[in-house]
């Protein structure tokens, strides 16, 4: 259906829908990626949506995380997050280790929900 990439408070407010509080809350968390995660399902009427949040790299963000540092959830019918530290600040390695980690983490919520 769709997705975006939303680094900005301006692009949280204006993709995800949030209102100046939510906004307002700290990314790369597992309570943020949720509230992504849940705003996307909602935005595009699917019944499974994805979002991760993190550093890729090579440096943290400024939330004080660690290049390698992801949170990712998902949300349909049933909800999970997830959150991984890689220690690397390798930004493409780390770029795809989160790529698979947020698929296999849909995958899997998406088979145990039968």
């Amino acid at each position: 259906m769709g997705g975006g990439v939303v680094y900005t408070r301006d692009a949280r407010r204006a993709i995800l829908r949030f209102s100046e509080e939510e906004a307002l809350q700290p990314g790369s968390t597992e309570p943020y990626a949720l509230a992504a995660a849940r705003a996307i399902r909602e935005r595009l009427g699917t019944t499974w949506s994805l979002a991760e949040s993190g550093a890729a790299g090579p440096t943290g963000n400024s939330y004080g995380d660690a290049a390698g540092h992801c949170c990712f959830a998902v949300s349909g019918p049933v909800e999970r997050c997830l959150t991984i530290e890689t220690a690397a600040a390798d930004r493409e390695a780390n770029m795809w280790v989160f790529a698979r980690t947020a698929l296999g983490l849909l995958e899997e919520t998406v088979r145990a929900h039968g």
